[in-house]
């Protein structure tokens, strides 16, 4: 068995549940152990790849703010009055960026963050869900 037999063998094993095996053919004898054991780094090194993670985690800034009850969308109160925000408005904390009426009765939309509208995911009258995605928000800027 030559060193590409064993590296093709290698690769037909790998996503089975082999775990141990052992191969003689005449004078040559090979022993497989798969292991899924982590390397053991140093914690210098550790701390780094932690601390990578970490800011790439944090390098998310767009939120989707989601519908917290069931009706219908309301950007505007008629379609010749403008829309409360449009795709690329800046909203506050607080301000009112849509409203959901239900049975008549008119439910606010208020930003609990500040940022950018990067998308608006429903137009004026159209039916919303309970935690239906509404707007996405880049908080970065």
């Amino acid at each position: 068995m030559n060193l590409q037999e064993i590296k093709d063998f290698l690769k037909s094993i790998k996503n089975t549940d082999i775990e141990e095996m052992q191969y003689q053919s005449g004078g040559v004898s090979l022993y497989f152990k798969r292991t899924d054991v982590e390397p053991v780094l140093p914690p210098i090194v550790k701390e780094i790849i932690t601390n990578q993670s970490k800011k790439e985690e944090k390098q998310t800034p767009l939120v989707v703010i989601k519908s917290t009850t069931v009706g219908t969308f309301v950007s505007s109160q008629s379609d010749d009055v403008h829309t409360l925000i449009k795709e690329g408005d800046t909203i506050v904390i607080g301000q009112r960026i849509g409203q959901i009426e239900a049975m008549k009765i008119i439910k606010d939309i208020n930003s609990s963050i500040n940022g950018k509208i990067v998308k608006i995911f429903v137009s004026n009258g159209q039916p919303v869900e309970y935690g239906q995605e509404l707007f996405l928000v880049d908080t970065g800027k």
